[in-house]
Parts: C-alpha cells; structure tokens; sequence
C-alpha cells in the first residue's frame, strides 16, 4: 500500500523534527531512524524533549541534559532535555520580581498561570532554539533527531511582534497560559533563527507519525496544516504499526487488518498530498538496540513462542466493576480523561449505559460532534434513563473568544488585538470554554449522573480556581466567572460525589501521559477513582503471532497501572467490532 520506511534509502536534512499525538510510535521511530543512521557512518544526536519522554527506556541507558555517547551505536548521541525543569526556571524568572512585594495569594495565580501545556512547549522550544540556531552543532553532527515538535501555535507565537513587548504584564485579557514570553523578550533573536531553520526545506525536515486509525490520522492532517501555513513545508508522513498480514480464522487478527485499512481510506484529502511511507506492526516491543535495528534492516517478524502469557498471569476486572463501584456510591459526576485515540468516548458511552441500565437517571454529554455521539448510539433506542447531549467545541470556543475579545480587546491597537488572537488559540482557551459548558450542563442536572467525556487538566481547574478567588488582584483575569463554574469546582473536589476515570492503553506513552495527567489532578486535589486499560491484545486469546507478542509486551505496562499508578483498575480487551448502539455498547459490561 505504502512504500516502507529506510533511512538508508531516503534522502534526509540535519535536523529531523518527529511529531504525532501520543501513542503513535514517535520515539521508537525516532530512535530507529537515529540507529539506521549512525549505522551508515553519519554523526548523530537524538534530542527528546517530551516531559513524559521514555527515550532512555528505548536505548537503555540513562540520558541527561547534556549529549551522552550511546555504548551499542557507534556516532549515535543522545539527550533528554527536561522542559518541566526549564518552565520552572521561567517561572522563577517571572514571578521571583514579584516577591515580598505582592501578596502570597497573586503570586500563586501568577505561578499557576505559567504551569500550563504551553509554557512548557515554549520553554522545550527554547532548548532545541540553540541547538537549531548553534552552527558548532552543525560542524559537530550530520543530522539532529528531535522527538517531538512545536505546535504551529507556538511558532506562530513566536513570529508575533508583540510578544515581545510588555503587553504580557499590562494586558488585562482572559485567563492565558503564555506568561513565558514576557520573560523571553532577550531571545528574539535566537528565536527568530530557528523559527528561520525550520522553514528552511535544505535544513529542516518534518515527519508526521500516525497509526492507522481516523483519530491519529486527523492529528496528523491537522499538525501538518498547521505548520505549512507557517513555511514548514518539507515534510513527510509515516504510517506506523500497519499489520502486513493477518489470518482469517483468527477474528482479532482479521478485524485488526481490516479496521486499519478502513482507517487509511478515510486519510483527508490534504494529508494524501504528502510523501507517505509506512512502518509494520511488530511482535516484539521496540525497545533496545537490536530490536530498533530489525525494524529497518529486515522486515521479517519474530515468531511468537514465549508461554509468558500463561505464565503469573495478571487478573484484572472488567468495565462492570467501575459501573458497580460507582452505582453502590451514588457518584453523581463521572468524568472520563486521557489522551486522544484511547478510547474515551466509548468508555464514557458505555459507563452511562451500564448506569442507566442498573435504575439510574444518567446524562451522557461530550465535546465529541453531535454526528460522532449520534454514531455511538446509531440506530437504536435509548433506554429510559438516559439522555444524551453534544458539546460542540467551536461553538463554545468562539463563544468564550468573543467574549474575551469584546471586554479584554476594547482599546488595544492593531498588534495587542493580533497577539490576544493568537493568545486565545492555546489549548487552555478551549479547556475553559469547554469546562465553563460542562458546568451549565451539570448544573442543569442535578437530579440525574452526569457522565463528562473529557475533562479539563488540573492545571485548568487550578487556573479557574485562582480565577474565582482572586480575579480583582490578577493581572490576567477571565472576568466574572459563571455561578456554575464556582459550585462544580467544590464538587469536583468532592469523592462522594465525582469519579474520575483515566482511560489508557497499555503501552509506554500512553500510560507516561496518564501518570502525568493523574499529578496534574492531584495537584488540584482530585484523586481519579479508576484506570481503565482499553483495547488490550494481552486480553484477547488471539493467535496471531504478531499480536501475540505484542500482547507480552503489554504486560509490563498493565503491571505497572495496576501495581503502581491505579487505586483500582481494570481492562477491556481488544474488541473485534465496533460496539455501535446501546444494546451492543451494553456487551461492554457483561
């Protein structure tokens, strides 16, 4: 279908920036593209700078921030730049100023106004700006690799003139997550540099990894139009994990296939036009040198004959025991969370089902098109007890905008207006657009379960919160916040009343993502009651080799869920269809 992917034989630029949505193969893929080149002879340095990186899982060996020589690959260096680390520096540098001359109160709004996603993307920015920018790298190296890239909001940013300005500590707009920049403005030139680097086609190239599912694919169409728009127009994509072959009488392994190449027949138009190679789906984990290297130099597959399947076996329960927990509790407020393409939307689906089925009046609501919930339910009759609604995300987007837009945008000049723009096109804009809709909705239920697919991030809940109790004294302020927005807040803190559900997969990135998601809440004092482990091959009894393997290579992931991150677990194995309409989303829990 697609050409396979060798970096032996394709021509590369020095700096290769790799980007996808979580879970997709981004750091095997990297790694592997790194091996096979140092393996040719070319100098090469790897450079993650993903805070949820499991880089130095892959090569095993222990990365820092500075390059260190991996022993197995001859020209092969490395590094794992921790942006966490270096978004606490800028905090520091913004807030320290403020220090014994504000109150305690507006200093911590201030600090949980920069502990966003996107103070952490622009700091990570900031780390590989040198290494872009430092013509000795250059000399020194025949490609630099970078395990994830910036988003086209972040580099758009970047290229806004008055983001240089001190509009940050004057401006008076809704609630932001870009503090960073005002404490960047001595980097204009560097940043302009490699902003300059990576539009540059001879220097720069990017590649966009996928899976083959509608999800992955819409991320990737999105990402790439995102930074074409911005000059970065050498790109390539890489389909990863397509199952070359599968056996007929095995229903996982055929419904797998098949899954995959629907998927592919539905890639946006826009995405088609870009060079697109594939990688196959193995049966061995891709961590370790030799295994990075079988990817690449042979494309034969180990055959499956390890019986540590049967062997200490992991027994864990199934949806019912989360819809059980919750119905005997009387949780009244059920929100699903996790990256995307893990499956939340079903979960969610399937939670109400099996609520309303045990007597309860439940609402279902999601940020999922109205076409995507009527999808989930197609066909069939709901069940008394439930009703179901759709959040429509651009409608409540462009809602909060406009009115950020009428009250914060009043007097600004040509560039404050194009620099709040741009500003209220970070991911918290819409993680508070959304929460604010999710609040109207629950408040409008209060004699029923309210089942949210996704939540807003801890770091958005603590941002609200600050919000409401200090909004006079911040220096960026949504305003008056909703009386609904101030009554959930309380409730969501409240475990006899809400249940946070982590949806995941059990494999590395995923489950690093969620770890991290879970801190992100307990900071704002919100304990997720279960994991969910979703579309687990180590729960099947396929026999496909292929599958098989990966299924043992899922078993250290589902063993570190539920020995070390969970309060209580479960999982749901890999399903051979689609589990469309309530009487089949009911199969989810028997």
């Amino acid at each position: 279908m697609y050409p396979l992917f060798n970096p032996d034989k394709t021509v590369l630029t020095p700096f290769l920036f790799f980007t996808g949505k979580g879970g997709v193969g981004k750091t095997s893929t990297a790694c592997a593209t790194a091996v096979s080149l140092a393996d040719q002879g070319k100098k090469v340095l790897l450079v993650s700078t993903d805070p949820a990186s499991n880089l130095q899982d892959v090569l095993d060996v222990e990365l820092t921030n500075d390059p260190v020589a991996i022993p197995s690959v001859n020209n092969l260096f490395a590094c794992n730049i921790d942006p966490e680390a270096s978004a606490k520096t800028y905090r520091e540098q913004v807030v320290g100023p403020y220090r014994g001359k504000l109150p305690d109160a507006v200093l911590a709004t201030m600090e949980e106004q920069l502990s966003g996603a996107c103070t952490v993307e622009i700091a990570a920015f900031d780390e590989f700006s040198h290494l872009l920018s430092d013509e000795d790298v250059l000399n020194q190296y025949d490609h630099v690799l970078f395990d994830t890239a910036p988003t086209g909001h972040t580099l758009r940013l970047l290229q806004l003139p008055t983001a240089w300005t001190g509009f940050l500590e004057e401006s008076t707009h809704g609630a932001s997550c870009l503090g960073p920049l005002s404490g960047l403005g001595e980097k204009k030139e560097l940043y302009a540099k490699a902003v300059e680097s990576l539009s540059n086609p001879e220097k720069t190239t990017l590649i966009l990894v996928s899976r083959p599912d509608v999800s992955s694919l819409l991320e990737a169409n999105r990402a790439s139009s995102e930074l074409k728009d911005i000059g970065i127009k050498n790109q390539i994509l890489i389909i990863n994990g397509l199952l070359q072959t599968h056996r007929p009488e095995d229903e996982v392994s055929t419904a797998f296939y098949e899954r995959q190449r629907s998927a592919l027949i539905e890639t946006p138009d826009a995405l088609k036009q870009v060079v697109t190679f594939s990688l196959p789906f193995v049966s061995y984990s891709l961590t370790g040198v030799d295994n990075l290297r079988n990817l690449f130099s042979s494309y034969t597959f180990t055959v499956f004959e390890d019986d540590s399947l049967s062997t200490d076996p992991i027994q864990l329960p199934g949806l019912n025991k989360v819809i059980d927990d919750f119905s005997s509790k009387n949780i009244r407020v059920i929100f699903t969370m996790g990256k995307g393409g893990v499956g939340k939307t079903s979960i969610a689906s399937a939670i109400a089902v099996g609520l309303s089925e045990k007597g309860h009046r439940v609402h279902l609501t999601t940020t999922d098109p109205a076409a995507h919930l009527a999808y989930a339910f197609k066909g069939s009759v709901l069940g008394e007890n439930l009703t179901i609604s759709s959040i429509n995300p651009e409608i409540e987007v462009d809602k909060y905008k406009q009115e950020v837009l009428s009250t914060a945008g009043e007097g600004l000049d040509e560039e404050g207006l194009a620099y709040l723009k741009e500003d209220l096109e970070s991911p918290c804009t819409e993680e508070i657009a959304l929460f604010r809709a999710f609040a109207e909705v629950v408040e409008k239920s209060e004699n029923e379960i309210v089942v949210i697919d996704t939540a807003p991030t801890g770091h958005t809940l603590l941002l609200l919160d600050s919000t409401e109790a200090y909004h006079k004294e911040m220096s960026r302020s949504t305003g008056d916040v909703p009386e609904s927005v101030k009554k959930l807040l309380p409730r969501l803190r409240n475990p006899e009343e809400t249940g946070v559900v982590i949806v995941t997969l059990a494999e590395a990135t995923p489950v690093l993502e969620a770890a991290r998601l879970q801190e992100d809440l307990k900071r704002a004092q919100i304990d997720p009651k279960w994991w969910v482990i979703n579309q687990s091959l180590y729960a099947t009894d396929t026999t496909d080799p292929i599958l098989k393997g990966r299924a043992v290579s899922e078993k250290r992931w589902i063993k570190k869920v539920n020995e070390e991150l969970a309060l209580q677990c479960a999982v749901i194995p890999w399903l051979h269809e689609e589990k469309i309409g309530y009487n089949k989303l009911k199969e989810f829990i028997l």
